[in-house]
């Protein structure tokens, strides 16, 4: 590896998730910022990292770090990665990559023109089942693929004040949730050519369920759905003609699938053994990628997360949700 040194910036549940994954694969975590010392400092204690920075712009400047992990929600990442961008670090920035197309495209430019990696942390596109799922359909195992199916379905606060239903926090399960089942079929089969969504919105005007059905090249279809405010099976399906691939719930974490053939016959069954986590997968993959000089990333490029964000820019322009500073 690169030996990279990593910071993170902001000092939320999903940071903490990734810091202790970080460290179960050994991997340089030197300093983290956060918007107060205490909460800095708590957080370093926590993880045992020797710089703990009361901001986020003393965090970009420290010249320990090479790579920012930017875990604040997602009407942040771009300027939050825009900042580490012009300060010549390296950026992992969590999903929704931004909040809309425009702005990954701001940073997709960027970090083109400082010569820095700048992916999106979809974790999921690097855990070990779907690194084989990739093979299986690679070696041609599921013949044709016609359709693919996920759902991302969670029961979470109600409450309109909660950034999950809030506008102006970027509030929706679109972005929080549906940025998962929406990624895995473009992983699958590619930018969609046809996207019909609907949507149910709460009082706040936040989507809290939204379904779409997609084509793609080829014919194939897919169906997703996400849901804040019930749970569901959270699985997934990837069906061929020459056999299909059921994915267990939660699909989108480490977990167990099948290699399943029209009769019924299971020809592989998958076990998912992942210490933590399994955040340490997309961690190893940047580090790897700038060892290389592969700036644009391969198993996830800037620029499909660029086209993602458009796709999920139509979603919402279907189901009419648009966030209050896209007014402007």
């Amino acid at each position: 590896m690169t030996g990279l040194r990593w910071g993170i910036l902001a000092t939320g549940g999903i940071a903490g998730a990734f810091a202790s994954d970080l460290r179960t694969a050994g991997l340089d975590l030197v300093a983290v910022g956060s918007r107060s010392q205490e909460s800095a400092d708590a957080f370093a204690a926590r993880f045992d990292i020797p710089h703990a920075h009361a901001s986020y712009e003393a965090l970009v400047a420290d010249p320990d770090v090479d790579i920012v992990y930017v875990s604040t929600p997602h009407p942040m990442h771009h300027e939050n990665a825009r900042l580490a961008l012009e300060n010549g670090k390296h950026v992992l920035a969590e999903k929704a990559f931004t909040l809309n197309r425009a702005e990954a495209e701001d940073l997709q430019a960027l970090a083109a023109e400082r010569g820095l990696l700048a992916m999106e942390a979809m974790w999921t596109r690097y855990l070990p089942h779907m690194v084989r799922i990739r093979e299986l359909i690679a070696d041609g195992a599921l013949g044709e693929i016609r359709a693919v199916s996920a759902d991302h379905t969670q029961l979470l606060p109600s409450d309109p004040a909660h950034r999950l239903n809030a506008l102006e926090l970027g509030g929706g399960a679109l972005l929080d949730l549906g940025i998962y089942p929406i990624s895995f079929i473009w992983d699958i089969l590619g930018a969609p050519t046809t996207i019909h969504a609907v949507g149910r919105l709460v009082e706040t005007g936040a989507d809290s369920e939204v379904a779409t059905v997609m084509t793609h090249e080829g014919g194939a279809v897919s169906t997703s759905l996400s849901s804040s405010r019930a749970a569901g099976p959270n699985v997934a399906s990837i069906i061929g003609t020459a056999a299909r691939i059921d994915i267990d719930t939660v699909w989108y974490s480490p977990t167990t699938f099948r290699l399943v053939l029209p009769d019924g016959t299971v020809q592989e069954s998958y076990t998912s053994e992942v210490d933590g986590r399994g955040m340490q997968f997309q961690a190893l993959a940047a580090e790897r990628l700038v060892r290389d000089g592969i700036l644009e990333g391969d198993i996830l490029p800037i620029a499909e997360s660029v086209a993602i964000m458009g796709t999920l820019d139509e979603i919402r322009a279907q189901i009419g949700v648009r966030y209050p500073r896209e007014e402007v």
